[in-house]
């Protein structure tokens, strides 16, 4: 078997067209209760006096610089002989090989890999999750040289899945097209259960770690309704027209957490263990459908600075409500579609992110453009500002996405939509041009099949307030919006070894406006000791508006008291409702927002 797998790897390598170099890796899992694999890199044919070896500081994806270097010890060098080679990191994510020009390279390292999350890697002695830019790192100037991927698990795993495909018949060596699919393609090892089925044509896998409470007569089902449904929007799944002939859902079942990350034909998920049912296997299904929805959206149809990547350095766009805010408008709408959430909750679900928007004190510092622009700084370091200061994206992107599709709807007295800009997007800048798209072309696209400007733009790249009423009542529905009149404080309080610290204070409320800080412990309130975090919430909520407190605090251990001024939290509730006379053209516009039904 290893002869005939070995003959296979070589033909693979000698058919790839001009290639001077070869290139393999091997990870391999001696101890893997220790969290350690053992990563190799062998590199033939080069003839260089020196060589780079870098490893990604991001993850494509997730918008954070997170240092994978800083997992990276034990490195070696060695020529083809074993003689070792001198090297040096001569920056923090790369390593300089001195090859003399000698034909072949051995560069070794081990990664320290106990994170487990959707864009991290994790092993133990259970099961290996492997995401290829905290693992992998890539001879620098070669990133396109083909090459091939051997995995030597623990004895004890007898399963791997991921998107990568098989050279031959040992399923634990794998062909890499270049480094960026190595990268793009997440492998998960142990003893994972493994359901197989065929869905818009193409061949997937759903592998789940960790169990759970999930239905499997139904599960595989469910998930092929929403892949079809995604599917129907584009017109084709990439998986069939792609060198990439299956794709691979990676489940990990955990105690508490969420999430998930897109990739070139698989995704990972993380999930509750025992939330597959009810409203949580809905949100399930959501999660699935906004994963799946990526396959198309970012992985192919892009924003310009979105591939090829920058593995050094942040990719700045102004794009994200479009890869991640229309992503997650159609999360909710496919799993409608798809008939697992009813017309009420779809409808209260953008009725939810609008209040979420409104309500964020954010919404009048930053616009979608801007939350887009600086999520390598702030969207991933939230702090306690930063709700007084940001908008997310994702659900202030949806906004914009709801309102963009309805905006078309109306204007093409609903004959076009916002399927129709994806789709033509896709079929330009993917199969046509495949190059990145820009700011302006995705707005041109949208104008163009609106057939007049869309305001909705200015919304986007600015924070000017939106009414709301001009979009819905093309489709013959009103938002309503009452204040909410709980008296609050307007801040976060927790108990801590014994105090009460304000952890938050919220824009334009009692604790905010009356002076009080981050990190003041609350000691007494109009000369009543506070025992709890609990105890004082209440008592502030049992003022009455406008009424005055005064608030014995701590503050870098010197005592003060502060007078506040008790108010409401500031926010509104949302309710969206039909007007009671429509005409048939707000009844067909209506119809399609609602996804057609």
């Amino acid at each position: 078997m290893f002869k005939k797998t070995l003959l296979l790897v070589c033909c693979w390598l000698l058919c790839l067209p001009s290639i001077a170099q070869q290139l393999a890796y091997q990870v391999s899992f001696t101890e893997p209760h220790t969290h350690y694999c053992e990563v190799q890199i062998t590199f033939e044919n080069f003839k260089r006096q020196s060589i780079d070896f870098k490893m990604p500081v991001w993850a494509p994806g997730s918008y954070l610089i997170r240092e994978f270097a800083k997992s990276i010890e034990q490195e070696k060098a060695v020529d083809g002989k074993g003689k070792a080679l001198k090297f040096e990191k001569i920056t923090k994510n790369t390593w300089r090989v001195y090859t003399n020009n000698v034909d072949k390279v051995v560069f070794s390292y081990k990664v320290y890999a106990f994170e487990l999350s959707v864009r991290t890697s994790f092993i133990d002695a259970a099961h290996g999750y492997l995401n290829g830019t905290s693992v992998f790192m890539y001879p620098n100037e070669f990133l396109q040289v083909p090459s091939v991927l051997t995995i030597k698990p623990h004895p004890d795993w007898k399963e791997i899945s991921t998107g990568l495909s098989p050279v031959g018949n040992d399923k634990f060596v794998l062909k890499v097209p270049n480094y960026d699919i190595l990268a793009d393609s997440p492998i998960e090892l142990g003893n994972q259960k493994i359901y197989k089925f065929k869905a818009a044509g193409v061949p997937h896998e759903v592998a789940v770690f960790g169990g759970g409470n999930y239905d499997e007569d139904r599960f595989t089902s469910d998930i092929t309704k929403i892949i079809e449904e995604t599917t129907k929007i584009f017109g084709e799944n990439p998986c069939n027209t792609d060198p990439y002939d299956h794709y691979t859902f990676i489940v990990h079942s955990v105690s508490r957490g969420g999430g998930g990350l897109e990739h070139l034909n698989s995704t990972t998920l993380m999930q509750p263990r025992f939330s597959y049912q009810g409203s949580g296997y809905e949100g399930f299904l959501s999660l699935v459908a906004h994963e799946y929805f990526h396959l198309w959206n970012v992985k192919r149809l892009r924003p310009k600075p979105l591939g090829p990547f920058d593995y050094d350095n942040e990719n700045y766009t102004r794009l994200l409500w479009v890869a991640e805010g229309i992503t997650s408008y159609y999360d909710n709408l496919i799993t409608y579609r798809a008939g697992y959430m009813e017309s009420g909750s779809y409808m209260q679900s953008i009725v939810n992110v609008i209040a979420n928007h409104e309500n964020a004190a954010g919404s009048r510092v930053q616009s979608v453009a801007e939350s887009s622009f600086d999520a390598w700084i702030k969207g991933y370091r939230p702090n306690e500002n930063t709700k007084n200061s940001t908008i997310s994206y994702y659900s202030s992107g949806t906004v914009m996405a709801s309102l963009l599709d309805l905006e078309i709807i109306a204007a093409t007295k609903a004959q076009k939509s916002l399927d129709d800009v994806m789709r033509t997007m896709y079929q330009i800048y993917y199969k046509e041009k495949n190059v990145g798209f820009t700011d302006e072309e995705f707005k041109q696209v949208c104008e163009k099949i609106a057939g007049k400007p869309l305001e909705i733009f200015k919304h986007i790249y600015s924070t000017e307030p939106v009414d709301y009423s001009k979009f819905l009542e093309t489709a013959g529905l009103r938002l309503t919006k009452s204040m909410q009149g709980a008296t609050v404080l307007g801040g976060n309080l927790a108990d801590e070894d014994g105090r009460i610290i304000v952890k938050s204070t919220d824009k334009g409320t009692a604790a905010y406006n009356g002076g009080l800080n981050v990190n003041d412990e609350i000691i007494a309130i109009d000369g009543n000791r506070m025992p709890s975090a609990g105890f004082a919430s209440s008592y502030f909520s049992s003022k009455e508006q406008g009424e005055k407190v005064q608030v014995l605090i701590s503050r870098d251990n010197l005592l003060q008291t502060l007078t506040l001024t008790m108010g409401t939290s500031g926010t509104f509730g949302y309710r969206m409702t039909r007007m009671e006379r429509t005409n048939e053209t707000q009844d067909a516009i209506y119809r399609k927002w609602m996804g057609g039904k």
